[in-house]
């Protein structure tokens, strides 16, 4: 598992073509500034304002993760789709979302060749049994379990660009998968690197 805190460009900058078999990324959506939610009433420990960290990516990253990687997810990709093709690969976590103004889901693009798949896990079960939230957008670790359950092959090398809470790790630490990841803030960096260490030192516990 290497895990840096850098720029995402700089990290895929080292790969040859294809060097990963699958990338699963959670890159900034670009609308909390907009919607005003999460940012300002989130339980997340870290509270910074959403202008430093929630900035849409361009086209040239897009480029650089398909050339680097044989197959991506991308979380939001709703939000992305003047940069990636056309799909019928949707994935769609249901999150039973039981406030009205929030999305009752969330939609992950994807390059794989299957219909649309649904990952079914109440969003507040979640916050309740992970209550060490460290990042604004966190995701629970049984999404990325399923994930790589559903979409990878046993040895394929993971790519993360967007570490964010770290859940991706400690997924590909219990699945035993090999992960290179980056988080370009380092408070939230040295966060998610403390979070998969206490998740390290409680398994070895059992």
């Amino acid at each position: 598992m290497n895990i840096t805190n850098e720029d995402n460009m700089k990290l895929m900058a080292r790969y040859e073509d294809n060097h990963f078999d699958l990338a699963i990324v959670d890159p900034p959506y670009g609308i909390m500034n907009k919607t005003k939610r999460g940012s300002q009433r989130s339980p997340h420990k870290y509270k910074k304002r959403a202008e430093l960290w929630d900035v849409k990516p361009n086209e040239s990253y897009f480029i650089e993760l398909k050339r680097v990687s044989k197959n991506q997810i991308v979380w939001g990709g709703n939000y992305f789709t003047e940069f990636l093709p056309p799909t019928q690969s949707w994935i769609f976590w249901s999150k039973h979302q039981p406030v009205d103004n929030f999305a009752k889901g969330e939609l992950a693009w994807n390059s794989f060749d299957k219909p649309l798949q649904m990952f079914d896990y109440p969003y507040y079960g979640f916050v309740n049994s992970e209550n060490n939230r460290t990042h604004p957008t966190q995701k629970p670790v049984k999404l990325y379990e399923w994930l790589l359950m559903n979409y990878a092959k046993e040895g394929d090398k993971i790519l993360d660009t967007h570490l964010g809470s770290g859940s991706i790790a400690i997924a590909c630490h219990n699945l035993k998968y090999d992960l290179t990841a980056c988080e370009l803030d380092k408070e939230y960096y040295d966060a998610a690197m403390l979070r998969l260490k206490q998740h390290q030192k409680q398994i070895r516990l059992f």
